[in-house]
């Protein structure tokens, strides 16, 4: 048995596919001056060869799981139109009059090693799309056929050191039935599509494509990250009955959907979702949210050269706006900086990127871009029920300077005659620990508060949350962790503010009943999770919740908390609290 990270829930059993990506002999072979044209030819017929695989591919996955995930691939058309790298090839060819695919290998395996020495965690990440384009350009280039993954014809679990967005787009979708990888996180390119197409996945297992062989038994149980290898017959019954449990188990939850957030005692609670583009909104209808909570709009300056007109946010927020009226949207303003860039801005390096020119500090810099910004969200408040949220306010001064830039949008739209909503609720990302300390003063400037725990967890506990060094301090379940977000709540609603929840922390299910004990009005979170949440809350009365928030307020730990927060579930719901990892 192998644990890993639990990417993506739901348990599978299957047999291996091992799939290793091919690693290329190139000979070195020299050629003669009357070769260049044609070996440059060569190159650049690759190059849009390789361009218009990754645009259909591109295509293909936004029409199959949303836009979001297509534009990862945005950062690969990036490379191939690098003309630093392609003129660098060229160059060389001329000078050292080798074959096109030898320079090209050797100027690839250059910019790897260059960008695996760097210090910056953003830029290390592009080696994955580096690799994974020019593997691609170099099988065009020696006329190598289709990687094997696309020919899967069978159902198998496939195991890999990674997987790249190209390998997943690629593959036969209805044949791999789960993932299994060496490396990867809880937020890896592997995770997040694994959760889009629904099937068990364990990531970070760091030696699991050592430990099997195509056609081995496995399975994948993708809710408590265990991989078992050629199991047992004991150990396949016990896993079958999980996995036909937990199907069971999902479709009780679907039944769930139209179904209210109510407490056993009658307490509504609002069950919200996060997402990142328009074409979310049929993910979240269709898995039962009454709403968004986080309605992320960084995805409109990224991957571009230029920058977003006021006209074509308008049209998104209101398209967004007229599919989910009348249930409310909470519009995140641009939150860029920490590992988010604008492509289009020369952003210069900081040590400290997560403390660093980011979020509402960005745009109170440059309110050029922020107005467009508010201008495009007041205009679509006539289409349904939007509000304005600030990431990253961190005082008073932040969140006034906030209000008046918005207040000159809506007088610029008066003066045009052009028509908003001029009650729009405005409200305060709680992220950063100084807010949550002044949270009864910023509470009498705002509608609401939404809490950001990804960020307040990281700044909290002083811990980076991407760092896998220090990855066991990162503690949802910490008390301080729990004091913040009490204080939060507490101060909210003395002042009459709602307060909401759109961090990770709020899919976290072990954690629900502490949160509904603490008294959050809205939770928010990605749609696959809302079934979950929903099946908790309306287990469960508010009497309850409270005695057991108010205990787990008394313990000394993080884990003494998790536990506790476990075992209280399982009392409640015994088939969603019952997992493997706490019977072996």
């Amino acid at each position: 048995m192998l644990k890993g990270i639990p990417a993506s829930p739901g348990v599978t059993i299957g047999k291996v596919f091992l799939f290793g990506r091919e690693q290329y002999s190139i000979p070195r072979r020299i050629i003669n001056e009357e070769q260049i044209q044609n070996e440059i030819k060569r190159f650049k017929d690759a190059l849009i060869q390789t361009k218009q695989e990754i645009l259909e591919i591109k295509k293909r996955i936004s029409d199959d799981i949303g836009t979001e995930h297509g534009q990862i691939f945005s950062a690969h058309l990036l490379v191939i139109e690098d003309s630093m790298l392609i003129e660098e090839v060229i160059a060389k060819l001329k000078k050292d009059r080798h074959s096109i695919e030898y320079i090209f290998q050797d100027v690839l395996k250059r910019y790897i090693k260059v960008f695996s020495e760097m210090d910056d965690e953003y830029l290390k990440e592009r080696i994955s799309d580096i690799n994974d384009v020019g593997r691609r350009i170099l099988r065009n280039l020696i006329g190598a056929k289709e990687d094997a993954l696309t020919n899967v014809k069978e159902k198998v679990v496939v195991v890999a050191y990674d997987l790249s967005p190209s390998d997943t787009a690629t593959m036969h979708k209805t044949n791999v039935i789960g993932f299994a990888t060496d490396i990867g996180g809880r937020t890896s390119h592997t995770a997040i599509m694994a959760k889009s197409l629904e099937i068990p996945a364990v990531v970070g297992l760091e030696v699991v494509t050592k430990k099997v062989g195509n056609g081995n038994p496995i399975i994948v149980d993708g809710t408590h990250g265990v991989v078992v290898i050629n199991p047992s017959p004991k150990t396949l019954k016990k896993y079958e009955q999980e996995r036909q449990r937990y199907i069971a188990f999902e479709h009780r939850l679907q039944e769930l959907k139209d179904l209210p957030c109510v407490t056993l005692d009658g307490k509504k609670i609002d069950l919200a979702a996060n997402i990142e583009v328009p074409e979310d909104v049929v993910s979240v209808l269709a898995h039962g949210a009454q709403g968004i909570g986080l309605y992320r709009t960084e995805y409109f300056y990224m991957n571009r050269k230029d920058l977003p007109k006021e006209d074509e946010q308008f049209k998104a927020y209101s398209a967004v706006a007229r599919k989910i009226k009348p249930q409310p949207i909470v519009v995140r303003t641009l939150d860029l900086g920490g590992d988010k860039f604008l492509s289009q801005f020369e952003v210069p390096h900081e040590m400290n990127p997560f403390l660093g020119w980011r979020a509402i500090r960005f745009c109170l810099a440059r309110p050029d871009i922020f107005k467009v910004q508010l201008r495009a969200i007041l205009r679509a408040s006539v289409y349904g029920n939007l509000k304005v949220m600030y990431p990253m306010i961190s005082g008073l001064d932040e969140l006034r300077q906030a209000n008046a830039l918005l207040e000159e949008a809506k007088r610029s739209l008066k003066k045009e005659s052009i028509p908003f909503n001029e009650d729009i609720e405005v409200g305060a990302m709680i992220e950063v620990p100084s807010a949550a300390l002044v949270s009864h003063i910023l509470a009498k400037e705002v509608d609401f508060f939404s809490i950001g725990t990804n960020d307040l967890i990281q700044y909290a506990l002083a811990v980076d949350r991407v760092n896998e060094k220090i990855a066991y301090l990162y503690e949802p379940a910490h008390p301080a962790v729990l004091m913040l977000i009490k204080s939060i709540i507490d101060n909210g609603h003395k002042a009459g503010v709602w307060v909401g929840m759109c961090g990770e922390m709020a899919g976290y299910i072990n954690m629900t009943l502490i949160l509904l004990g603490l008294g959050l009005d809205e939770f928010s979170t990605s749609p696959i999770n809302i079934p979950e949440i929903k099946q908790i809350i309306r287990s469960v009365s508010m009497e309850q919740a409270k005695k057991i928030a108010e205990e787990a307020l008394t313990l000394s730990t993080g884990k003494e908390v998790e536990k506790f927060a476990k075992r209280k579930l399982r009392e409640i719901l015994p088939d969603m609290a019952i997992g493997m990892e706490d019977e072996e």
